[in-house]
């Protein structure tokens, strides 16, 4: 079955398109596997700088863990000095913790599929 849909720039053409589409309709060129092997180099170019922002942030996480621990407990400490009633009324609005993990884990898979949609 051939498709009825007319293609205008295949219809109409000047000089420049056909001078154009004769220059590229020419054969390839003999580069002894040059072409080959920048590709090669490319990707794994491209696959290095995907790996190195995981890489950098896991280094980075592990670097800044015994600081953000010497945080969190001087902020139980400050917690533990907040009278109990007041404390009430400020977790009224905190989420649980089912909530929050929930919503990690959605944010996670968007933007899995949202990298899968862009390659």
């Amino acid at each position: 079955m051939k498709s009825k849909i007319i293609i205008m720039a295949d219809k109409i053409k000047d000089a420049e398109d056909v001078f154009l589409e004769s220059l590229l309709s020419a054969e390839a060129i003999a580069d002894d596997g040059f072409s080959d092997r920048i590709v090669v180099k490319i990707r794994r170019r491209q696959w290095l700088r995907n790996l190195m922002l995981p890489a950098a942030a896991a280094i980075g996480a592990a670097i800044a863990f015994k600081p953000a621990m010497a945080l969190v407990s001087i902020a139980a400490k400050f917690v533990a000095v907040i009278p109990g009633e007041l404390m009430a009324s400020a977790t009224d609005w905190i989420p649980s913790l089912q909530l929050v993990v929930t919503g990690g884990l959605l944010l996670a898979v968007t933007l899995f599929g949202l990298r899968l949609l862009e390659e």
